[in-house]
């Protein structure tokens, strides 16, 4: 066969190989191996790698990503650069020597040209004299050209997690690239990244005490560790972190130069207009933070960093609120407010304009009373993107309508997956399911917010699978969407902790979620912080209950701890066993010392053995903290986790410490605590037992929730009621219409009576601060039931509704409570 015969064969295969993987990636498994089959490219073999090759005109990140590949090779094999083979690694238009394989016809790239963020990785036979075969990355733009190399990085055993968890690589002798060419890209979103916040208790004092105590927190070494994560993760924006504690990022500008030599696009949060840390940049007093009383000072400190940044790639936040997300200063109507805000809005575009900025993307995001001022009639230009918040814990606010999604700037979402704020915090242990991720971030996606997601990661530790899910939607939404939540955390335990025992870990995940979502550790109190305390509404059989189910899922984790191997284990710990053990110390501690004090009164020698306990959970958290800031990975975390509440700042919006009960004067009586009677369970029917709509697993206190099914008819069930009178009580998961302030509807039916329910969430009110805490909403039927055979039926729901179960309590209790019941 000719060569012009050979070039055909080899673009038929390579084009069929790409319409069969189409555009995501593919698992490691598939196309990397330590075996040789016919035509596999040599990336290792016989203890030489191959040669990485770059073109010193490429982007800098193109560099640094093939300088970690290098790296990587070496760490799972132990092998360095040698023999024929080699990787070439370059952009489109910037690789010399890939472009003159594109111009000889080589090569296909058409698909690749334009696009954004995208690579391919293909195999060539001779692509240069005196080179025998070689692996080609090649990026449509620079970061595309990055994550090919990352992408490859991870392909070969190297987890994005190996610096920040310390996954250490499995070794392999051998690595075989198989010869189909593979296409990646381009992203779902087109910005997607992560915001360091409330970095108080973690970061900081990381940084400054242990990881990067020559420069102040948070700069230039840290921060590159951050730049390689999100590349490794395929995200590509950073909003800094930017609380008082740190440095703002812009004063050293090593950190923006640094961002830039990553290819890291920099934003910044909603209270920070046009990349200014205002509670560490502005030095005038915060009442002269008013565009109406000193509109040159704001325009000149604005105008500053537009001048010094335009140069970067940024995403400018257009629009003002007040130092340290509070209120804008100065109008005071919210028609003043409006007009204010648009003036401001020119006024920012022009200085963008000036600097040779206009088309840089620009966000606008309408949050607290801003909200209101938007709904108002706020003209926000047009190809600005709206960025909707959620309420802070994980239920998105506000979903585009027609017109917003006709927008040309479109939409985008700010997600917290950890929060410093009202009616309580959670800064400590990542609980947010990615169940929940999925159902919101994909409901957001459905209505149109496509063009930036942003997810508040706080300290970043220890929200390692949280915030990989949500990249990951970002990146493939309709791939990850697809597979149950269950196999990607089964996937993800495989490739972070160890494969032999991830669908054990997927269990002990699913546990841990499913408990700490019915109240997460930060929220084991029953009293917002401005009201007197109130115990919490389960019994003490009842809590004893949740305790066994903490139990249980420790014992879990005992029998899979001893099989993880060994490099395995400071992952382990990190990703797994401390969360875990935490969590489970934390609800003990609650629960024995408010058992102590339940019955100290009537049984004091029980009282003073759970008052034992109660001072065992609180040793047990000190102990599980201290390794992990002392002793695990050889130190390298000290001073990263902080138990909440860490110390006494914002204490409004910060759990109560738990009060251990005193000890000292009994000697408790052997034994474990004594059984506990528990209250007469109430009828119930939990998503299994309906027919007929969509289960959704991984949510709420029965492991799976309920959505409106696809397909005609209603959810059906039927139950049994002892004698006497009883209400029905709906329990739905606490989420939002289209809109704040509009009403969520379901139709429900008993005994062929239907009624239409409502639920509304306000955010900020009573109902919703209780609802967020218990992650649960409920909505009352007025119909009274005697006892006997009733049928329910599920008849119709809003987008949005997803029902945990249909609870019975008797008519003469139908106030429904706020508990993990």
């Amino acid at each position: 066969m000719d060569r012009h015969g050979r070039h055909g064969a080899f673009l038929m295969r390579w084009w069929l190989a790409l319409l069969l993987l189409g555009a995501t990636p593919a698992q490691a498994a598939d196309w990397v191996r330590s075996v040789a089959q016919r035509g596999d490219f040599p990336l290792v073999a016989q203890g030489q790698a191959a040669r990485i090759v770059t073109d010193p005109a490429d982007d800098a990140v193109v560099g640094i990503a093939a300088e970690d590949l290098k790296q990587d090779i070496g760490r799972v094999s132990g092998a360095a650069e040698g023999g024929a083979a080699q990787v070439w690694i370059g952009t489109l238009g910037h690789s010399e020597a890939i472009d003159r394989l594109v111009a000889d016809r080589r090569i296909d790239v058409a698909k690749l040209k334009g696009a954004w963020e995208s690579f391919l990785i293909l195999p060539v036979e001779r692509p240069a004299p005196g080179v025998a075969r070689a692996l080609l990355i090649i990026g449509s733009d620079r970061r595309g050209t990055a994550y090919g190399a990352y992408e490859l990085s991870r392909a070969i055993g190297v987890s994005p997690w190996h610096w920040w968890a310390d996954v250490t690589p499995r070794h392999r002798d051998a690595l075989y690239v198989a010869k189909d060419a593979r296409r990646f890209g381009p992203p779902s979103v087109k910005y997607r990244g992560i915001f360091l916040n409330d970095e108080d208790w973690g970061l900081v004092p990381w940084a400054a005490g242990k990881h990067a105590p020559d420069e102040k927190p948070l700069g230039p070494k840290t921060y590159a560790q951050v730049f390689e994560l999100l590349l490794r993760l395929k995200a590509n924006l950073l909003w800094p972190a930017m609380h008082k504690v740190t440095t703002p990022f812009n004063a050293d500008p090593a950190n923006a130069a640094l961002a830039d030599r990553y290819a890291i696009i920099m934003g910044s949060s909603h209270a920070e207009p046009m990349l200014r840390n205002n509670v560490g940049e502005w030095t005038a007093p915060a009442e002269d933070f008013d565009y109406l009383k000193n509109p040159d000072g704001v325009r000149r400190y604005w105008d500053a960093r537009v001048r010094s940044n335009a140069r970067y790639e940024s995403i400018w936040t257009l629009g003002m609120r007040g130092i340290h997300d509070s209120g804008m200063v100065g109008p005071k109507t919210v028609e003043e407010r409006r007009a204010t805000l648009e003036a401001i809005f020119a006024d920012q575009r022009a200085m963008l304009a000036r600097a040779g900025a206009a088309d840089a993307p620009q966000v606008f995001t309408p949050y607290k009373e801003v909200l209101d001022v938007y709904r108002a009639g706020l003209k926000v230009p047009d190809d600005v993107t709206l960025m909707w918040p959620d309420d802070n814990f994980g239920y998105i606010r506000h979903f585009p309508d027609a017109a917003e999604r006709a927008r040309k700037g479109g939409s985008g979402v700010y997600y917290h997956l950890s929060y410093l704020g009202a009616p309580l915090s959670y800064l400590w242990l990542s609980t947010t399911p990615p169940a929940l991720i999925r159902e919101e971030m994909g409901r957001a996606w459905d209505a149109g917010a496509r063009q930036v997601w942003v997810a508040n990661v706080g300290d970043l530790k220890p929200a390692e699978l949280a915030t990989d899910y949500f990249l990951s939607l970002a990146w493939a939404v309709d791939k990850v969407r697809a597979k149950p939540v269950d196999k990607f955390v089964e996937d993800w335990a495989a490739e972070n902790v160890d494969a032999a025992q991830a669908p054990d870990i997927a269990g002990i995940l699913r546990d841990y979620h499913q408990l700490n979502f019915a109240r997460r550790p930060e929220h084991l109190q029953w009293n917002l912080p401005v009201d007197k305390y109130r115990q919490s509404p389960l019994a003490i059989g009842e809590a004893d209950e949740r305790l066994a189910a903490f139990a249980a899922m420790e014992t879990a984790l005992a029998k899979v701890e001893p099989a993880i191997p060994a490099e395995r284990r400071d992952a382990f710990y990190e990703l797994l066993a401390y969360p875990v053990r935490a969590s489970a110390a934390a609800n003990r501690r609650f629960f024995a010392a408010e058992a102590h004090d339940r019955l100290r009164d009537s049984d004091l020698a029980e009282a003073t053995r759970r008052g034992v306990i109660a001072h065992e959970a609180d040793s047990e958290i000190d102990r599980l903290t201290a390794y992990y800031n002392r002793t695990l990975a050889g130190g390298k975390w000290r001073g990263i986790m902080a138990v909440e509440p860490a110390d006494g700042q914002w204490r409004s919006y910060r759990q109560t410490p738990v009060i251990l009960p005193p000890v000292d004067a009994l000697a408790p009586p052997a034994g474990p605590a004594k059984a506990q009677p528990a209250a007469p369970a109430l009828p119930l029917l939990t998503p299994d037992r309906f027919a007929g709509w969509t289960r959704v697993e991984g949510l709420g206190r029965h492991g799976a929730m309920l959505a409106p099914g696809t397909k005609a008819g209603a959810g059906r069930a039927t139950i049994d009621l002892p004698p006497g009178e009883w209400t029905a009580l709906v329990d739905i998961l606490p989420t939002y219409a289209d809109r704040d302030g509009d009403a969520l509807h379901l139709t429900v039916g008993i005994d062929g009576v239907t009624q239409v329910l409502e639920s509304r969430r306000e955010t900020g009110s009573r109902d919703w601060a209780m609802g967020v805490l218990d992650n649960r909403a409920t909505m009352t039927l007025t119909q009274r039931l005697s006892g006997g055979r009733h049928v329910v039926t599920l008849e119709r729901a809003d987008p949005g509704v997803l029902i945990e179960a249909v609870r019975f309590v008797p008519a003469t209790a139908e106030k429904a409570e706020n508990g993990l019941h």
